[in-house]
């Protein structure tokens, strides 16, 4: 039996996405499943590395790692109408180089922000430190991700969305790229595929299990959240969209990389599709 380590965030719509591996709803011939959970951007610094086979990753950070790794076309999360949110204390009135706490270089966020906001004094942490960082003073904003969006605290308000900041770049109203998972490219492709449809099925039983597999999460203490926002959450970033890459996605996914390219995050253009599992391998060696 081999093992395999999937690596992921530990946000709800991560752990919610391959939980149905963890508890045997879902498995694959051969094939023993582990995973580690690990913030996003430490796990961006792990796939450029090369640490992990199969790693959760931001959408911004894959150009960086083509080469390496092949984008799996599930457990994706997007916004759609919601997204990041830029807060700051109440009443507060940022500078032009106002002080932000962004959660990692490599963030789809993180890159949208430094593009909107080419003047603003950047530092980076944890996710989970931005809110007090923002509530102590540290910094003059930060930029909520995860379940944060949901749960910040009433001292705080929002001073922009995301949402807005994408749709003005993409200037057309797409769904905004978040996070996904890659596979590293060395990997066996039949294995890859195995992989990648195994995945695919757990995100399936997951949605077709939403209430019975949300209140396990929870009796488990897995999720940082209780059983009404849990709800909410999963709707917005691990919903029926998540299972596998729709047409609009991989278009939002690419108008992602344009940007990137334009602003100078990458040196060179790219289109995810030339960069996918090529799936038709199976069909042929089966046909």
């Amino acid at each position: 039996m081999k093992r395999t380590l999937i690596a992921h965030s530990p946000d709800a719509d991560d752990i919610f996405m391959y939980y149905a591996i963890k508890f045997g709803w879902v498995d694959m011939k051969n094939t023993l499943f582990d995973n580690i959970a690990k913030d996003i951007q430490t796990l961006n610094e792990d796939a450029l590395k090369g640490t992990y086979d199969i790693v959760a990753i931001s959408f911004a950070l894959y150009p960086h790692i083509k080469e390496e790794y092949a984008p799996l076309r599930t457990a994706v999360s997007f916004g759609e109408g919601y997204g990041p949110k830029l807060i700051k204390q109440k009443g507060a009135k940022l500078k032009r180089n106002f002080k932000v706490a962004l959660s990692g270089k490599h963030t789809t966020n993180a890159m949208l922000f430094r593009i909107a906001y080419p003047d603003a004094r950047v530092t980076y942490m944890n996710f989970l430190e931005i809110e007090q960082a923002v509530l102590d003073g540290v910094v003059d904003a930060g930029v909520l991700i995860h379940e944060s969006i949901l749960t910040y605290d009433s001292a705080l308000e929002v001073e922009r969305e995301m949402w807005d900041i994408w749709q003005e770049l993409a200037g057309e109203e797409l769904p905004l790229p978040l996070g996904g998972m890659a596979i590293r490219r060395s990997l066996p492709l039949n294995k890859a595929i195995d992989y990648e449809a195994t995945l695919t099925k757990a995100v399936q039983v997951a949605r077709d299990h939403k209430d019975r597999l949300s209140k396990m999460l929870i009796e488990r203490d897995l999720v940082r959240i209780d059983a009404a926002t849990l709800d909410k959450y999963l709707e917005l970033y691990a919903n029926d969209e998540s299972i596998t890459l729709s047409e609009i996605q991989y278009r939002a996914i690419d108008k992602l990389f344009e940007l990137g390219y334009k602003h100078g995050f990458y040196d060179a253009p790219v289109k995810v599709e030339d960069f996918m599992i090529p799936t038709e391998y199976e069909e042929i060696r089966n046909s």
